[in-house]
Formats: C-alpha cells, structure tokens, sequence
C-alpha cells in the first residue's frame, strides 16, 4: 500500500468517526451497495469522492462566469 493510500484511508477513517448522523446514514447506505457488489468500500467511495469534487469544481466555475 502506498503512503497516498494509507494516507486517503486514514481521512476517511477521520471522516467517519466525525461524521453527522446524515453523513454516516449516507456512508452506511454506500458501504452496503459495496458489500452486496463484492466490491472494496475504499475504492469506490475515492471514485464517488473524485465526481463530487468534479461536480463541486464546475459549479464553481459556473458561479463565476455568471459574475
């Protein structure tokens, strides 16, 4: 494992031993779907953390070019 990857997983680890009961509704709900695909709750949440990012810089964008 990386230092990148121990590094992610430990802000996500941060991240869930903080989080609002939203929040961690929302990361319950993501890391049953992962453990009914097989799939690594690690990864897919990075992928689903790197669109949001995306999203977040486009709107961003978006709001200044109206200004």
């Amino acid at each position: 494992m990386t230092l990148a990857e121990r590094k992610f997983m430990k802000e996500l680890d941060n991240l869930i031993l903080t989080a609002s009961d939203s929040q961690l509704k929302k990361l319950q709900e993501l890391d049953l779907r992962t453990q009914l695909e097989g799939s690594n709750f690690y990864d897919i949440f990075s992928k689903h953390n790197k669109k949001l990012a995306r999203n977040s810089n486009a709107l961003s964008i978006e709001k200044k070019k109206r200004k």
